[in-house]
């Protein structure tokens, strides 16, 4: 039998809060997906599936998303 069905997200409990104080973030600075985006060269869906959690976010990009949002890296990783 094959398994049709699989949970949303993979994702640890820690990843989802780092998600979200990401989400957070960029809330917080007044910029939209598509404005945040823009800065990096990508395509508002890059962001929109890095929120949602469907596509994993490395160390570089943690690195972007900080500057792009004023915070210290560390803010995320509380």
């Amino acid at each position: 039998m094959i398994q049709t069905s699989m949970s949303k997200s993979v994702y640890s409990k820690d990843y989802k809060e780092i998600i979200e104080r990401l989400k957070t973030a960029r809330i917080e600075a007044g910029l939209s997906q598509q404005e945040v985006a823009d800065k990096l060269g990508k395509p508002q869906s890059y962001i929109s599936k890095i929120e949602s959690g469907e596509r994993r976010l490395d160390v570089a990009e943690m690195k972007k998303f900080s500057a792009i949002y004023k915070k210290p890296v560390d803010h995320f990783l509380k």
